[in-house]
């Protein structure tokens, strides 16, 4: 196998885009990756300059390969290897996400109380 060759399911869990290899070639199957807006096979070749857009569980990215990795490497490493060329409206989309979820407080009348609430709901009651 030549050196410079490398499939698309390789190159995206080699950038750790991916736990697995097979995650990336599954999301290859299931149309989750795109080059040229067009969904692209798993055993594509990978160059470079070109473009994708993958969607992962956490981000839609679209990303540009600027170098090519044959194995899997540190994280540091491997953000060498890519471009983020996310749109900026993707990019406050996710943060709008991540701040509204992970505000550490629980949402008024959903759910359960917390063993706090519910001690003070006894106390209240009078429940022994």
């Amino acid at each position: 196998m030549e050196k410079d060759k490398l499939r698309l399911d390789k190159y995206l869990w080699c950038i750790r885009l991916f736990k697995t290899r097979s995650q990336a070639a599954e999301a290859c199957a299931k149309g989750k990756v795109k080059y040229n807006g067009q969904a692209a096979k798993a055993g594509k070749t990978v160059m470079l300059q070109d473009e994708y857009e993958v969607k992962t569980e956490s981000k839609k990215w679209r990303i540009q390969v600027t170098g090519l990795l044959h194995n899997r490497v540190a994280h540091n490493i491997a953000i060498q290897n890519y471009s983020d060329i996310t749109p900026e409206e993707e990019m406050e989309r996710i943060r709008f996400q991540s701040a509204a979820f992970h505000t550490g407080k629980r949402m008024s009348k959903i759910g359960r109380p917390t063993k706090k609430q519910q001690r003070d709901l006894d106390d209240f009651l009078n429940i022994p």
